[in-house]
């Protein structure tokens, strides 16, 4: 009987040890998630402003030489 208490308590150990580690790992997946999210946000707004703009207005245009040059 004593053995089988040692048994569980030692499997306890290791799943308190292993519900810890997930715990790390999902909060860590989570702020990676978040931070993702705001980047693609900031994509997404971007890609917005870009495709509002009339074609030939961007500042890329502005530096180049007309062909005739």
């Amino acid at each position: 009987m004593d053995d089988r208490v040692a048994e569980l308590e030692t499997r306890l150990a290791f799943q308190d040890e292993t519900l810890r580690t997930l715990d790390d790992v999902i909060a860590r997946q989570q702020r990676q998630i978040d931070t993702l999210q705001q980047q693609l946000g900031a994509l997404a707004s971007q890609l917005r402003e870009l495709r509002s703009q009339p074609p030939g207005d961007s500042p890329a245009d502005a530096d180049e030489r007309p062909p005739h040059y």
